[in-house]
């Protein structure tokens, strides 16, 4: 009789994906107005891409920042960390404008943030695709060909996402991830954000019960 092997996974990376075009209008509305300052600063130059300052305090997009925030909340405890003397908060949130060519090199984010976020808000067809890389040194050092780059298995190297207006995807921060180059004449423009979490100051945990022999 064959051998039966246990197969069981561990470590695994986790990517999250909603669609929330109803947080659309109100979210454009503040990026376009924060892309139309960061223009201004450039004073008429044409660049490949465009920064916006960071906008998370702007309570135009109160309703966006609670469901973000929350829902990260919601993550981090679904993977088991013990979220309930703590909060999520944003630390920082901005509009990226990418025009023709432009793109983004692969990276993570630290300095305490915990989740990574990205809001689509205008994607033309041929604009930049979301990459999702692994994030295990070790896998990448040894990585193996891959017996077909069009399917996702555990020999993937990376997954290539194409997100639609609307789209809201959160992953953890130590993640690494890219865009490839836009190429449409159109600009990409989606809101990327980070999070992090402290302890709320209004958690008060219940009285243990000790039993007294």
């Amino acid at each position: 009789m064959a051998d039966k092997l246990t197969e069981t996974h561990y470590f695994v990376t986790p990517i999250y994906s909603v669609q929330k075009p109803e947080f659309l209008d109100i979210v454009k509305a503040v990026s376009d107005r924060h892309l139309e300052a960061s223009r201004k600063r450039k004073k008429g130059k044409k660049y490949l891409n465009v920064m916006t300052a960071s906008y998370m305090a702007d309570k135009a997009i109160q309703p966006f920042t609670q469901y973000v925030s929350q829902t990260a909340w919601n993550i981090l405890a679904a993977q088991g960390v013990a979220m309930e003397p703590l909060v999520t908060y944003f630390t920082e949130m901005w509009t990226q404008e990418h025009n023709m060519m432009s793109s983004m090199e692969t990276h993570v984010h630290g300095r305490g943030a915990q989740i990574s976020g990205f809001y689509f808000l205008d994607v033309p067809k041929g604009g930049c695709k979301l990459v999702i890389h692994d994030p295990r040194p070790g896998k990448v050092i040894s990585s193996l060909p891959e017996a077909d780059n069009k399917k996702i298995t555990m020999s993937s190297h990376h997954i290539v996402f194409t997100p639609q207006p609307g789209t809201l995807i959160l992953q953890n921060a130590w993640v690494p991830h890219s865009f490839t180059r836009n190429h449409s004449k159109e600009p990409v423009r989606f809101v990327h954000m980070n999070l992090s979490v402290a302890v709320n100051p209004e958690y008060s945990p219940s009285e243990k019960k000790v039993e007294v022999v």
